[in-house]
């Protein structure tokens, strides 16, 4: 699979690692960056990460921050980016599964490298699950994301 992936200073260690793992395990790895403790910006970082998978150069990316939330919502932004903050295998596989994720943030500083190995192998061990339902729910986030307020039944709930 074709990857790419990206931190911002406070996860370039964690990111290196990951790299690693993924090519140790046959992937193909784009490093967006940084290299380095030294400060960016997170949303640079996202911008050079979706803009790979935008082109088609990769498949799916793995993002990491300090936290994971600003890298997600950075991320998120992105047209055709859809970015979890994943620190368990279980949301890392749903997430492709049912939400056909393409991009996994991981906080540096909340789990530790371990954790993330195996978040990163569930996540790309995944399958999009072209159940109707799963296809129905995602094609209403691409109407959202083209701007496409109305997607379909909604319910109101009153209290």
């Amino acid at each position: 699979m074709r990857i790419v992936v990206g931190a911002d200073h406070r996860g370039f260690q964690m990111k290196n690692a990951i790299a690693d793992f993924l090519r140790t395990n046959g992937h193909d790895v784009t490093d967006v960056g940084t290299d380095s403790a030294e400060p960016v910006d997170y949303p640079d970082i996202a911008v050079a990460l979706a803009a790979k998978i935008q082109s088609g150069n990769a498949e799916r990316g793995v993002f990491v921050c300090g936290s994971g939330v600003g890298a997600c919502v950075a991320a998120n932004k992105l047209s055709g980016i859809r970015a979890a903050i994943t620190h368990d295998a279980y949301s890392a596989h749903q997430g492709v599964e049912h939400d056909d994720m393409n991009v996994i943030c991981l906080g540096s500083h909340v789990i530790g490298t371990d954790v993330a190995i195996e978040v990163t192998k569930a996540f790309v061990s995944a399958n999009f699950d072209p159940q109707e339902r799963y296809v129905r729910r995602l094609d209403k986030v691409r109407a959202i994301e083209a701007g496409e307020t109305k997607t379909g039944k909604t319910q109101e709930i009153s209290g």
